[in-house]
């Protein structure tokens, strides 16, 4: 039986393998300076990070460690945001993955932790949005140089994470139990096909119920929100099955336009763990 840790490793293999995964790197597409090795590298990176949170460490250290791993390659940042999400969830595996038992784990983070968090930005180049004003001393592109503000302010991991809704889906699923990510196994279990067919149409289901908030902050709410209703138009029939060709022709646009939703594909890696640590979908 695979320990938690090992699952998160699948969990990140799988999501990259998946394809056509519409403006994100797969086995068939690369970006222009982000490769699919790079994702599989940034995988073994991530390892000890991963077996700190399954052994019990607390999240903000486990995650800086994931993180530092990860961008142990050439491509920069290829899974912070999975990350963000599989860290806790490993750590919650310990006992019982369930929503509650998450949330828990969610509430009981520290100010400790959400330093983690922070100095997990020095190691690595992380496209984030602007912060409001009043944030702006815990901007998180200044890393560990805005530690002091954080301890200042008395802020946890979950507190910071909450200030980050509503323009950061990943800091939402801290907020919200999870709550797309725990559909997003459930969707892969109840699918039946290949694992990584399965993991493309998850992908284009959740793309296809709510704008990638990643694309949102690089490119505008207007072309989220087209992106997301040609997602809804193909999920709707189910394309991936009846008509990949047309997926495959939206996968290669949205590379070609630099629209990558790459928020979408860390909620399918954390679906992906979910649905493999509960035994609902098995390799």
């Amino acid at each position: 039986m695979r320990t938690p840790a090992q699952n998160a490793e699948l969990a990140l293999l799988l999501e990259v393998a998946g394809t056509p995964k519409p403006g994100n790197v797969d086995r068939h597409r690369d970006l222009e300076d982000l490769r699919f090795e790079h994702f599989l590298a940034g995988t073994v990176g991530a390892r000890d990070g991963l077996e700190l949170a399954a052994n019990g460490s607390a999240v903000g250290p486990a995650f800086e460690r994931a993180i530092e791993g990860m961008a142990e390659q050439g491509g920069g940042n290829t899974q912070f945001g999975a990350l963000l999400l599989l860290v806790p969830l490993v750590r919650a595996a310990r006992n019982d993955l369930s929503q509650p038992i998450l949330e828990a784990v969610c509430e009981e983070t520290t100010v400790a932790d959400a330093a983690g968090f922070y100095r997990a930005f020095d190691h690595v180049d992380v496209f984030v949005g602007e912060p409001p004003t009043d944030m702006e001393p815990l901007d998180v592109r200044r890393g560990s140089d805005a530690i002091p503000a954080l301890e200042d302010r008395g802020l946890t991991l979950l507190d910071v994470m909450d200030r980050s809704v509503p323009g950061d889906d990943v800091a939402r699923e801290w907020t919200t139990g999870f709550e797309r990510s725990f559909t997003a196994a459930e969707r892969l279990a109840d699918a039946d096909s290949p694992l990584t067919d399965r993991a493309a149409s998850v992908f284009l289901s959740l793309l296809a119920e709510r704008p990638d908030t990643l694309v949102a902050n690089r490119r505008g709410e207007a072309i989220a929100k087209e992106v997301t209703e040609r997602a809804a138009e193909l999920a709707e029939r189910d394309a991936i099955e009846t008509d990949r060709d047309a997926v495959e022709a939206f996968a290669d646009e949205l590379v070609e336009r630099g629209v990558n939703p790459g928020t979408t594909a860390d909620l399918t890696a954390a679906g992906l763990f979910i649905a493999l640590q509960c035994e609902a979908i098995c390799v």
